[in-house]
């Protein structure tokens, strides 16, 4: 009988009985092997790739760790814990070359990347600490507990050691084999991505993040320090999140240029241009060879790739869906809803964070709210990497998430944080979802300027038309709580983002510049909001007709702007014309129409308000209580606008009576800096000093107008108005209407 045995396979061959026991190690061989069996080549030199001219930012960090490698004491074990690229590594390897350099410590390094990697790599270690061959035979073929070696060699060391255990993403592997402990004979340090202390009991965990602003730009002049200046290295820093990996291939890419190099303006516009995962990892060509963890746009996909291995992929799904949205902290209150189910069980979402946040592809931050915060070019690598079929679906349910986040009915209110951190989210998806388009035509509806154009696509265009609308109402939300800067910002890049997409003369993307003329009006500045709110109303009601909702919507907004642009009588003409077409098209008790009515309230003389509707205009507040509650805000604000006509008409004891009442139920709901309480207190400074109180009135007025200025700005329409209000009331100069007697 001939036998043949290959790789390290054996061939026995005996004339009687044998009985034989062997022990089978089965697994790849260990990156950076050189025969021997699956030994590292080195385990004195650590085996990274590019390390950086200079270790920027990590002072703090190294001075804890250098303490510790000073000390002949040893026992300690730190893990360096952070998301992939943040520079762990580089960490690890400066406090090497201090360890062996500075100190005289045994400088030993392992991949712990992958058990064949972690098992030669430790008996490598062994071996340089003095175990001798049949020990290391027995341990590798099974007849030994191989750990048990290495750490008896390490503890009987006569030199003090520093052990790096490099890239240790799976705690798993280092656990089944207790291959990590103490020793007093030296320090261990851990580089890995798993940050949650269960891992690694009895450890001392340092969190390594991004760079700051100024640190992340001197990398780049680091390495390609004649393609700009330092504040254009800043800018570029922050368009790449200040990761270190990412800004180490942008520099590396920047250096390589021979015949055409780019500067840092060239490459920043590049970025905003392309395909910004890819550009980025151009940087890595011919330097860091086929290693995923040197490239932004595959380094991630290790950690996906073990959650799909490990049974977790609803993890992956949800680091896809957030890749739809921003950089930014978001509300983990979006994430706990049924809609979610379209991606991962809504059971499953609780785990599904955790493993993200396990593995550093997230943290959670407190801004009054809890929220998840993923970086950008993690998010932009996902993006890029995410299956196009899934998209859609994605997408879809980003929406759904977002809409049962924002009031259905935005209603006044105080200021709400969580309002403010789901804008950006918004934008975001509206820019995912706008590119997934080939065209920039208007979506579909049988509506005069929304036929849908042959070069879009059906599906993105109505995506990104539900994702309009959310933003417009998140918008009325943020302005209805006082937040109008907020407001504005979201309206007016809604409406522009959009308008690529479903092009101008889109419902939505007019609705959307219609609020942003209402926000700018609230920001003062009424020329702007004037002449969006004119050319906003011109094109619907060329589009859906003078007696539109959506018409009528930008008619009360444009009369607000021309009520306080020194305009009045083209304000009230133009007030009472939405006024009877809301009482026609909306009915006479709806809201909307009595918000009209209550505006007309501050537009009018004395002689018109006694004359307006026969008179009963000035009844309107009592109207609101019977027909909406005496709750509502449109009862507030009439009661509220109320107490200004009477103070017109010269009745200053109801009017002060009137504003009081006003201003305590304002004060409960909104609170004291809301700017409908401050323009009430401002009323109600002008009728105690009708009423002979210009000490108080002076108190009230100089209160308002600090507000105001933090609020607002100095120079704010409100604010100086304000102003000169109670320089006239200290002066005395300030006198109240007189009264009328018709």
């Amino acid at each position: 009988m001939d036998g043949r045995a290959e790789d390290s396979g054996r061939v026995y061959q005996s004339s009687g009985d044998q009985y034989i026991t062997e022990h089978h190690h089965h697994g790849p061989r260990a990156t950076g092997s050189a025969g021997g069996g699956g030994w590292p080549d080195s385990v004195r030199r650590p085996a990274i790739g590019r390390t950086p001219v200079v270790l920027r930012d990590r002072a703090d960090v190294l001075a804890r760790l250098r303490e510790a490698v000073e000390s002949a004491r040893g026992g300690a074990v730190y893990v360096l814990h952070g998301m992939g690229g943040c520079g762990k590594t580089a960490v690890a390897y400066d406090l090497f070359q201090i360890a062996t350099r500075e100190f005289g410590r045994i400088g030993l390094w392992v991949n712990a990347s992958d058990r064949a990697s972690l098992r030669a790599g430790m008996l490598a270690v062994a071996a340089d600490r003095g175990a001798g061959d049949g020990e290391l035979q027995a341990a590798r073929h099974g007849y030994r507990p191989a750990a048990d070696l290495v750490w008896d060699r390490l503890d009987r060391s006569p030199d003090p050691w520093l052990l790096v255990l490099d890239n240790a993403d799976d705690p798993a592997i280092l656990r089944d084999g207790s291959w990590l402990r103490d020793s007093p004979g030296g320090i261990v340090v851990v580089t890995t991505r798993r940050a949650a202390a269960r891992w690694w009991p009895g450890a001392l965990l340092q969190h390594i993040g991004v760079l700051p602003r100024d640190d992340a730009a001197r990398v780049l002049c680091d390495l390609a320090p004649h393609s700009g200046t330092l504040e254009q290295a800043a800018l570029i820093a922050e368009r790449l999140g200040r990761l270190p990996l990412a800004l180490t291939l942008a520099g590396g890419f920047l250096a390589q240029q021979v015949i055409d190099p780019w500067t840092l303006d060239t490459y920043g516009r590049h970025l905003e241009q392309g395909e910004r995962v890819d550009l980025i990892d151009q940087g890595a060509d011919g330097l860091t060879g086929d290693d995923p963890r040197h490239l932004v746009g595959r380094t991630w996909q290790l950690t996906l790739d073990s959650f799909e291995a490990n049974g977790l992929p609803e993890a992956v799904g949800l680091l896809r869906l957030l890749a739809r949205l921003a950089a930014e902290p978001l509300p983990v209150s979006v994430l706990n809803r049924p809609d979610i189910g379209a991606v991962l069980p809504p059971a499953r979402a609780e785990a599904a964070l955790t493993a993200l946040l396990d593995h550093s592809l997230g943290q959670l931050v407190d801004l009054g709210v809890r929220c998840v915060h993923c970086h950008g070019v993690l998010l932009d690598s996902v993006a890029a990497a995410t299956p196009a079929e899934e998209v859609p679906v994605l997408d879809a349910t980003a929406v759904r998430l977002l809409d049962a986040s924002v009031p259905a009915q935005p209603d006044a209110g105080p200021y709400d944080p969580r309002l403010r951190l789901l804008a950006p989210h918004a934008l975001a998806l509206l820019r995912r979802s706008g590119t997934r388009g080939s065209g920039t035509g208007e979506p579909r509806g049988a509506e005069p300027g929304n036929a849908e154009r042959e070069s879009a696509e059906p599906e993105s265009a109505a995506t990104t038309a539900d994702v309009l609308a959310v933003a417009t109402r998140l918008a009325v939300a943020l302005h209805r709580t006082g937040d109008y800067l907020s407001a504005w910002e979201t309206a007016s890049a809604a409406a522009t983002l959009a308008e690529r997409a479903l092009g101008p003369e889109h419902r939505g993307v007019l609705a959307a510049r219609s609020r942003t003329g209402r926000s700018l009006f609230r920001l003062g500045r009424y020329d702007e909001a004037e002449a969006l709110l004119r050319q906003t109303r011109a094109a619907q009601q060329r589009l859906f007709g003078a007696s539109d909702p959506d018409t009528l919507d930008s008619c009360h907004a444009l009369q607000l702007v021309l009520g306080n642009h020194g305009k009045r009588e083209e304000a009230v003409i133009l007030l009472r014309s939405t006024i009877a077409a809301r009482s026609l098209v909306l009915g006479p008790g709806h809201p909307a129409t009595l918000r009209s009515r209550a505006s007309m309230l501050t537009l009018l003389t004395a002689p018109e308000l006694a004359a307006e509707d026969g008179g009963t205009l000035l009844e309107l507040s009592e109207e609101c209580v019977r027909r909406l509650g005496p709750d509502h805000t449109v009862t507030l604000n009439a009661r509220h606008n109320h107490a200004r006509a009477l103070f017109v008409l010269g009745r200053f004891p109801g009017a002060d009576a009137e504003i009081r009442r006003a201003i305590e139920q304002y004060e409960q709901r909104f609170g004291p800096d809301h700017p409908a309480v401050l323009s009430a207190r401002q009323l109600r400074a002008q009728t105690v000093a009708a009423l002979g109180d210009r000490e108080t009135a002076v108190a009230i007025m100089a209160d308002v107008t600090a507000r105001r200025e933090q609020s607002l700005g100095a120079d704010h329409h409100f604010t100086t108005v304000s102003r000169d209000l109670l320089g006239a009331m200290r002066s005395g100069t300030w006198q109240p209407p007189p009264p009328y007697a018709g």
